[in-house]
């Protein structure tokens, strides 16, 4: 009888829970009426842009190691073809090829009954002519930039609607649970409206995509195509906004929590440019070494590597070997935590920090500054954490660490290892996989991604960047294009 009463329960309990669904006979939930509903707001983004190179920078010659088993065929492959493959007099190089045009696809949803779409930065970025489509509609409708963040892969788009459109509301991805159910709809592979069901399977995931990592996982199918589209809660409430998967997975993807987007939404949709605080200062994880070494009772906090002259947290007396425990009497449980308690507040906020120094903890007041790419070019690039993720043409990468050459079978800590992949990004879709290591760019070794930054600006006339990777132990050259935007 007691458990009984205990099924009945649960069952009156889900169904209270999911008004928007009903249930099968078997108690499972019917998806019918929330996809229904769902699906007129969601949106299919097409992308068009120009990419051109310049003259010559595209050839096989002076850019093969000396080592690779067919330098001699793709030198030839110049003399008489042209580089990569254009027609030309044997040994001349070949004219500018002509502007082409490269097309991605995407998907978005409506907020706004006037046309404001939110939707990923990178479904648009460097898009030179983006366009609208709706469920059963055929018309394209074009759309422009309302607003964009690159640090939180987060953008606002807008079309002139004809009427008021139906709107997605923002939910609260913090109550959301691991297990409940979710509804992806997107585009996947430009397959209009598509819908998938699945479980949160995680919360606060961290996948080196960005500085504010704090990812919903969910195993609702997501494919390349629905970057920028919702993840709903069974009341239809976006808890999340598809973003990113893995690769080397099934069924593992990953949205930007609802709560964390719709502040950088709200100030995108007013053309506000995104503020950040900042403290100055590098970072790393606290190991277990270093609890010990410092007298904590566990491996918590954000231990300080290094504090820049002159910045807020070195004016405030912040310490190279402080621990941050707290900000504002929030716990930093670890780097993440840091960077979104401090990226939460404004320039000219004050951060009550407490920290642990010489076995007690100490508090000290930051006036922060902002963090722009002046404050944040001054640190050191060579003084981040051996966690820290820096994201370039689509790549979250990070220096090889002891731990990584062991477990990558190298034979020393050397280049970057590739942490994630966005599907539709350059790397993507040129080929570089989680987990590859790239030793060389343009025949240079890069030993951070600052480094191979450096790399792509001073040769981007060239129109490309060759890449020497270590893939499961073995050399592979790949080249990624570099389109002038």
């Amino acid at each position: 009888m007691i458990r009984h009463l205990k099924t009945t329960t649960l069952f009156l309990t889900l169904l209270l829970a999911m008004p928007t669904m009903g249930l099968a006979a078997n108690g499972l939930p019917v998806f019918t009426e929330l996809a229904a509903k769902a699906g007129k707001s969601v949106v299919f983004i097409s992308t068009e842009m120009t990419a051109r190179e310049a003259p010559g920078s595209m050839g096989f010659q002076g850019q093969i190691p000396d080592n690779h088993p067919f330098k001699e065929f793709f030198e030839q492959f110049d003399q008489f073809f042209g580089p990569r493959g254009i027609p030309g007099q044997p040994g001349q190089p070949r004219q500018p090829r002509q502007p082409r045009k490269r097309m991605a696809q995407g998907s978005g949803f409506v907020i706004t009954p006037d046309g404001q779409i939110v939707t990923n930065n990178h479904v648009i970025d460097g898009a030179d002519k983006i366009t609208v489509r709706f469920q059963d509609d055929p018309t394209e409708y074009p759309a422009k930039v309302v607003g964009r963040d690159t640090e939180t892969d987060l953008a606002v788009i807008k079309i002139d609607a004809p009427h008021p459109l139906p709107v997605l509301a923002f939910g609260d991805s913090d109550s959301i649970q691991v297990g409940e159910w979710v509804l992806a709809v997107g585009n996947p592979y430009g397959l209009d409206n598509t819908v998938t069901a699945g479980i949160i399977s995680a919360k606060h995931r961290i996948i080196g995509a960005g500085p504010f990592d704090n990812f919903l996982q969910t195993d609702a199918s997501i494919n390349p195509g629905n970057s920028g589209g919702p993840l709903l809660n069974m009341n239809g409430d976006v808890i999340g906004i598809n973003t990113a998967i893995n690769a080397a997975a099934e069924n593992i993807g990953f949205a930007i929590p609802s709560t964390e987007a719709r502040k950088i939404v709200d100030q995108l949709r007013e053309g506000k440019p995104i503020q950040r605080g900042w403290l100055g200062v590098t970072i790393q994880p606290v190991s277990e070494n270093d609890a010990k070494a410092l007298g904590l009772d566990k491996p918590e906090g954000a231990l300080i590597a290094s504090v820049g002259k002159g910045h807020p947290a070195d004016k405030a007396g912040v310490r190279q070997g402080d621990v941050i425990l707290e900000v504002n009497g929030q716990a930093v449980h670890n780097n993440n935590d840091l960077l979104r308690r401090i990226a939460d507040l404004r320039p000219g906020d004050k951060a009550h920090l407490s920290l642990w120094r010489d076995g007690k903890v100490i508090n000290r007041t930051v006036t922060l500054g902002e963090r722009d790419e002046k404050n944040m070019a001054a640190m050191s690039p060579n003084q981040q954490g051996p966690q820290e993720a820096s994201a370039v043409l689509g790549m979250s990468l990070r220096p090889v660490t002891a731990q990584d050459a062991r477990a990558l079978g190298l034979d020393k800590p050397a280049g970057l290892v590739v942490v994630q992949v966005t599907p539709d990004s350059v790397a993507g879709e040129g080929g570089v996989r989680p987990g590859d290591v790239i030793l060389q760019a343009n025949q240079e070794e890069v030993k951070t991604p600052d480094a191979l930054q450096s790399i792509l600006k001073r040769d981007a006339t060239r129109g490309a960047v060759m890449l020497l990777i270590k893939r499961q132990g073995q050399n592979a050259i790949v080249s990624l294009p570099l389109d002038k935007k």
